[in-house]
């Protein structure tokens, strides 16, 4: 019989992936488009959460994506990933992305992105996840700061569904 897990580490669900930068992944002045970026990140965040919930996820929201620095063909991408916050069935995950010259070792941190992922039952209905320990005093930081992000993205929601619900504009029937 299995047993339901409540709570975990933060070092429970990390993750840390590397990827090589090819010219597929850029434009023709060798700068990696930001939408391969982001899709890593997704993919990153979505390990993350899926490792913390044991279960199939969505991504809900990105809150916030910043480029800081340009990614190159040929620099190695490495994103790490971490749950930072969780509520009854979402999950707040950072990640941070680095990109190494290996030629030289040197490092440059390009972006940071914040996402929610939801957790999904077998009737692809939201369903609880286990509450997160934060144990370092980063950790905790984290999770009080996505704690605040988690508060304002609810209001964010309500407000829009609320102007929607007010919106003259017929639903289509699906």
């Amino acid at each position: 019989m299995e047993t339901k897990v409540t709570e975990k580490t933060v070092s429970q669900s990390r993750v840390e992936i590397a990827q090589l930068m090819q010219p597929q992944d850029a434009n023709i002045y060798g700068n990696v488009h930001g939408g391969t970026i982001m899709r890593l990140i997704d993919n990153a965040g979505s390990i993350a959460a899926f490792r913390h919930a044991h279960r199939n996820i969505v991504t809900a929201s990105v809150d916030r994506l910043d480029f800081l620095s340009p990614v190159y063909i040929g620099n190695l991408v490495i994103l790490k990933a971490s749950v930072n916050y969780v509520s009854r069935t979402s999950m707040e995950v950072g990640v941070r992305v680095e990109a190494e010259c290996l030629q030289t070792g040197a490092r440059a941190h390009c972006a940071s992105a914040f996402l929610t992922f939801v957790a999904l039952d077998e009737a692809d209905k939201p369903c609880a996840v286990p509450k997160i320990i934060p144990e370092s005093e980063e950790e905790k930081r984290r999770y009080a700061a996505g704690q605040k992000r988690h508060e304002e993205r609810i209001k964010i929601v309500k407000k829009t569904k609320d102007n929607l619900s007010s919106c003259s504009i017929p639903r289509p029937k699906c």
